[in-house]
């Protein structure tokens, strides 16, 4: 397949470019900074605007994101994946929105009280000492709007509430800071429906996946947490991640290495860019600084489908 078709196609795209060597500069769509500080390279498959970083391992997703339908096909002819013309068609085929779809409200317990207020209480000592010996810090109190309850069903717990992108509490995590307590109590949802905090998720930029809310603290505010469930194609944040060509940082705990290896394997299946964090030698993120996640992250490289599927396969040999 000759490199100046596709050139072409992304010219239709992208617009007029420079060449430099075996890259082509072009205008960012994202930033639409005035000289063209795009750099696409064909041969690799990579592309990375100088201004803005934004980057991906996979042009096709600047086509799925820029292109009209005929550039779609046009592209999916030249690179092997025709289906990609009509990506639009299969999401909302295999996705369609139903009542059913649409996510749940839950009501935060009455007696809940946010750690932010300058106020302090014996209680909220304990549950703000609790939260700083885990290296949650008061940026991350306000950013998550964490509080706790001093009675109720809910005393001694520190309550992590989360947020539909209509701004209504669609979850909670309530986590004793007692020891010698239940750990967690949460309400009653169907955790398919939920995207935990989806209020301040941009899905524009990278997305982090952590086991849970503790993990997802650590690893940035455009995290979410899959509260243990193995995140199905039917479910809402697959939906979002697939429908907003969102690229993906994988970092469950590792004693869920199956787990992990199924959902990358899914998200690869439906064109989805995946990295894998490596969490090992720690239990999970939430035990990580924040220093060595980013590190990691940093580190992290894409995952090929060849990759998946030959993790996958080791993964059925272990006991």
């Amino acid at each position: 397949m000759s490199n100046n078709e596709k050139t072409a196609v992304l010219k239709e795209i992208l617009g007029g470019y420079n060449r430099t060597g075996h890259e082509l500069l072009f205008s960012c769509p994202k930033c639409k900074h005035h000289k063209r500080k795009l750099s696409v390279n064909i041969n690799k498959n990579v592309f990375k605007c100088w201004i803005c970083d934004f980057k991906g391992t996979n042009i096709n997703r600047l086509v799925r994101r820029y292109g009209d339908t005929t550039q779609k096909a046009k592209w999916g002819e030249l690179t092997g994946q025709v289906e990609i013309g009509q990506f639009d068609e299969i999401i909302a085929s295999l996705f369609p929105d139903t009542e059913e779809d649409q996510p749940e409200v839950v009501k935060l317990p009455n007696e809940f009280l946010s750690l932010a207020n300058k106020a302090r209480s014996l209680l909220s000592t304990k549950a703000r000492n609790y939260l700083n010996r885990r290296g949650i810090t008061d940026e991350d109190i306000l950013f998550w709007k964490i509080g706790y309850c001093p009675s109720g069903e809910y005393a001694g717990r520190i309550i992590i509430p989360s947020f539909n992108e209509d701004g209504d509490c669609n979850y909670f995590i309530g986590r004793t800071y007692q020891s010698d307590w239940r750990k967690y109590m949460n309400p009653q949802a169907a955790k398919s429906k939920i995207v935990f905090n989806e209020l301040y998720i941009d899905w524009d930029e990278d997305l982090v996946l952590t086991e849970g809310v503790f993990d997802a603290i650590v690893a940035g505010k455009n995290s979410v947490p899959i509260l243990g469930s193995s995140l199905k194609e039917q479910s809402r944040l697959f939906k979002k991640i697939i429908e907003n060509d969102t690229p993906v940082y994988v970092a469950l705990d590792p004693d869920a290495e199956e787990k992990a290896s199924s959902l990358v394997q899914n998200l690869i299946k439906y064109g989805a860019e995946v990295y894998k964090i490596r969490v090992s030698p720690y239990n999970d993120v939430g035990e990580m600084p924040k220093k060595e996640f980013l590190k990691r992250k940093e580190a992290a490289k894409p995952v090929s489908s060849e990759d998946a599927f030959l993790q996958k396969f080791i993964n059925s040999f272990k006991f």
